[in-house]
């Protein structure tokens, strides 16, 4: 059997994770009562990586608040009804040997939206419709959405709040790690990116000002989850747009977040601006990864078109990230770890017994 760099353990504070082949935040749409409680359609979705050899697996961008969420059909972690149904599908995954995360968010100007696969339905979900006002650090629209309401003083200083409550009772539901998502045109991302914030206060600015919530965040979630958890967060290296966020901002921030107690950042791109050309290749992110791992000496994750077992295996290998996080490969094969460990000559452990005559196909 061979050595692998993507199929070596990994520990951070005291999690370790079996592998370097772990599981992003999917969104689902598939909360079908619109009160942020899983189903069984998470518990299956979910639960089907955990079988399949992924080491970590992530929920869904999971609502801080009502109002965070992206569409009314997302899960939620504001009440201990979803505390109790997350419960339980934290304990199939640690069953099968795989860490729980869960990615806490906030749409802000991008909540409130109808489901993507909707072919009638674009933008914003009215009030009528079951649909809520929307919030943001400045009162500026993403392209075809309504405009937000910029938020106070007072506000701000709840969002934080609302974080570290998801944070505490994320550790309730037996979540291992917390991932604070700053990316994809979100609400921590908007204050970031000086084309969604404008404000002239102590929140908008220079980057120091922009990044201010984020890092509160960050230093709120720690103070809830102790010294023994992960916290990662979720960062778009680039906004694709003239004047935006870019890679050299999302190093800096990067860095500030480490010395505020974050541990790991899952490196994407994009997200805040419409219309942009974004390159899309095999790997297309994974220089962003590197980037801001050797800038700001943090330990990182890739995303972005990774397939393959060999392409997972030199990106980590090769020392560019160290982890991939592999989302729609996955949703076409829950198994693809199995598979991969298969491909690259590597013995695991985790076959589940079920599973073992599909062993060497």
């Amino acid at each position: 059997m061979t050595q692998s760099a993507l199929f070596t353990p990994l520990s951070i504070r005291s999690t370790t994770f079996r592998n370097r082949l772990w599981v992003p935040a999917l969104c689902q749409y598939s909360v079908e009562l619109h009160d942020g409680v899983p189903t069984d359609w998470h518990l299956v979705h979910l639960g089907s990586f955990a079988l399949g050899g992924a080491g970590l697996v992530m929920t869904e961008a999971t609502a801080v608040e009502p109002i965070g969420r992206i569409s009314p059909h997302d899960t939620g972690i504001w009440n201990d009804e979803q505390v109790a149904a997350w419960s339980r599908i934290t304990a199939f995954l640690h069953e099968r040997g795989a860490v729980a995360g869960i990615q806490l968010a906030h749409a802000g100007r991008k909540a409130s939206t109808h489901r993507g696969w909707d072919p009638e339905a674009r933008g914003t979900v009215s009030v009528q419709d079951g649909g809520w006002a929307t919030v943001g650090p400045s009162a500026v629209a993403f392209d075809g959405y309504a405009v937000p309401r910029e938020l106070s003083g007072d506000e701000i200083a709840d969002i934080v709040t609302h974080f570290a409550e998801g944070a505490r009772r994320s550790v309730a539901a037996g979540f291992d790690l917390v991932e604070i998502h700053a990316a994809h045109g979100y609400l921590l991302h908007q204050f970031l990116s000086p084309l969604s914030n404008l404000r002239t206060d102590e929140y908008g600015g220079g980057l120091e000002n922009r990044a201010r919530l984020l890092l509160d965040v960050v230093r709120a979630v720690r103070a809830v989850v102790g010294e023994e958890r992960p916290v990662f967060v979720r960062l778009s290296a680039t906004d694709y747009a003239e004047g935006g966020w870019n890679q050299e901002d999302t190093a800096t921030v990067s860095g500030w977040a480490h010395e505020a107690g974050a541990d790991f950042f899952d490196i994407s791109s994009g997200g805040n601006v419409a219309g942009v050309t974004i390159p899309l290749s095999p790997g297309y992110q994974v220089p962003f990864a590197d980037y801001v791992k050797s800038r700001a000496e943090v330990a990182v994750n890739a995303v972005g078109l990774i397939t393959t077992a060999g392409q997972a295996e030199e990106i980590v290998a090769t020392g560019k990230s160290d982890a991939v996080m592999m989302g729609r490969e996955l949703m076409r094969d829950p198994h693809f770890a199995l598979r991969a460990a298969h491909e690259l000559g590597v013995e695991v452990d985790y076959w589940p017994e079920a599973y073992r005559r599909a062993r060497g196909h």
